[in-house]
């Protein structure tokens, strides 16, 4: 999630503006860029509890040390320093305190992976320092809901409080959850409409190969990706699949159609957030929106609006893919290049449409309720999860080869698919790797894992 947003840009008078902001996303595809984003969970070396924003040697601090030490320019909202910035790149707090890092738009995996690696080394040494340490896992293996601090942002104290009216675990996924997500570029209208139904009704291989949240309050909680199951039970107005990107007649003014649709969470005014919960957006351009009568949205509006809606695949002016869980390093690279082979050649595009392309809406309902529980197991189509990541991972790494981006002793970018490849030939999740070590040599105990797998 970002910084404060500011309400600007021209005043919206009709639909065709929303439908032409999303639409400026097209470029030809030398201008295509990887942008990659990636969560993970603070935790206080000595208790394993998470980063509170105020205490000695919390959040505060950790944002205040990377940008003395390391050069980051501060935002703030109010008083508090709650972002980071430099070049393209920022660093934000979800709810929880989970630190995020939403990377430059870059050419290559190569730099994706410079970036990730850089920003670990630096979140580390201040970690070093202030003795805090970080991990990748798709949800907090031991803390409560009750137990995990909030962050002081504006935005946060509104959807805390409307979360629970829409779906039971919504604080979960506001708290407890950290994910990784690529986003990627589209030539045209065309192009988009394609790359989203491939990227949604593959959406679930994603889960399957990055499976990493198996536990919760200490214990085994019967899911290889809990993360990917809070979401099922988060906000049926604004998450999950959407059948319409798969119907005739989609693209850019559909999904425009959609998010107007969808209920609004605030408004942004003057230094402060306006709680407009629940209340219409299509209100609002008409000047009959409850929080601000008589106002009408401006361009601002509709940009900070895009970015509550949190369905599998989102569209903005470019494709997020949303539904991995946070990982270790390997996987913080691995998930960019399964997109990036796939999308971003259109011969491996193309493939994998086939792959999908008589999939019924029940097919994708069906693997959205059974992947997080049984990830590369579970039964499709007389196949299972399996079988069908080791054809795409074919795929992918076919097009990462024909894109050939060559730097040092990489002739292209296909070695970082390597774990994903492991993982899948093994026919065994990060998930399983973990409950394999709970049930033997950590003794049933989740803590653990704070120190064989933090960064």
């Amino acid at each position: 999630m970002s910084g404060p947003p500011k309400a600007s840009g021209e005043p919206i008078e009709s639909k065709a503006q929303l439908v032409e902001y999303i639409a400026e996303g097209c470029k030809p595809e030398a201008l295509w860029r990887i942008g990659t984003e990636h969560e993970k969970f603070t935790f206080h070396f000595g208790t394993l509890k998470p980063l509170a924003y105020a205490e000695p040697g919390g959040v505060r601090d950790l944002l205040s040390a990377l940008k003395d030490r390391f050069g980051w320019d501060p935002v703030y909202e109010g008083e508090n320093l709650i972002a980071l910035a430099k070049g393209q790149c920022t660093i934000t707090l979800e709810p929880g305190g989970q630190l995020e890092l939403s990377g430059a738009p870059v050419r290559t995996l190569h730099e994706t992976c410079a970036e990730v690696e850089q920003h670990l080394y630096e979140a580390k040494a201040v970690g070093e320092t202030l003795g805090f340490g970080l991990i990748g896992l798709g949800f907090h293996p031991t803390a409560k809901r009750e137990e995990i601090p909030w962050m002081p942002k504006g935005r946060y104290k509104i959807m805390r409080a409307y979360m629970p009216k829409k779906g039971a675990l919504g604080l979960d996924m506001m708290l407890r959850t950290c994910t990784v997500q690529v986003n990627l570029d589209f030539a045209s209208e065309a192009d988009m409409v394609e790359k989203f139904r491939v990227a949604m009704a593959l959406q679930p291989v994603a889960v399957a190969l990055f499976a990493n949240s198996p536990f919760s309050e200490g214990r085994p909680n019967g899911f290889l990706s809990y993360r990917s199951h809070v979401w099922t039970d988060t906000d049926p107005d604004r998450c999950g699949i959407l059948p319409f990107v798969f119907e005739p007649g989609m693209g850019f003014e559909r999904y425009a159609d959609y998010v107007l649709d969808m209920p609004m969470y605030f408004v942004y005014r003057d230094g402060a957030y306006i709680d407009a919960s629940g209340q219409s957006f299509r209100d609002f351009m008409a000047g009959k929106l409850p929080a601000l009568p008589g106002e009408r949205p401006r361009m601002g509006d509709w940009t900070d609006h895009l970015t509550t809606a949190f369905p599998e695949v989102r569209l903005k002016r470019y494709l997020e893919m949303r539904a991995a869980d946070g990982g270790p390093w390997r996987s913080l690279c691995a998930l960019p290049a399964l997109w990036v082979g796939l999308l971003y050649d259109s011969v491996a595009q193309d493939a994998a449409w086939q792959l999908v392309k008589d999939w019924t809406l029940a097919d994708h309902e069906y693997l959205r309720r059974e992947v997080p529980r049984a990830a590369l197991k579970t039964p499709f189509k007389g196949r299972t999860m399996r079988e069908l990541a080791l054809d795409v991972l074919a795929l992918a790494t076919a097009g990462l080869e024909r894109r050939a981006r060559a730097e040092s002793d990489f002739s292209d970018e296909s070695p970082f698919l390597d774990v994903l490849w492991e993982s899948a030939r093994a026919g065994r999740t990060p998930a399983e790797e973990l409950l394999e070590a709970y049930r033997t040599r950590w003794g049933e105990s989740v803590e653990p894992v704070f120190r064989e797998f933090a960064y």
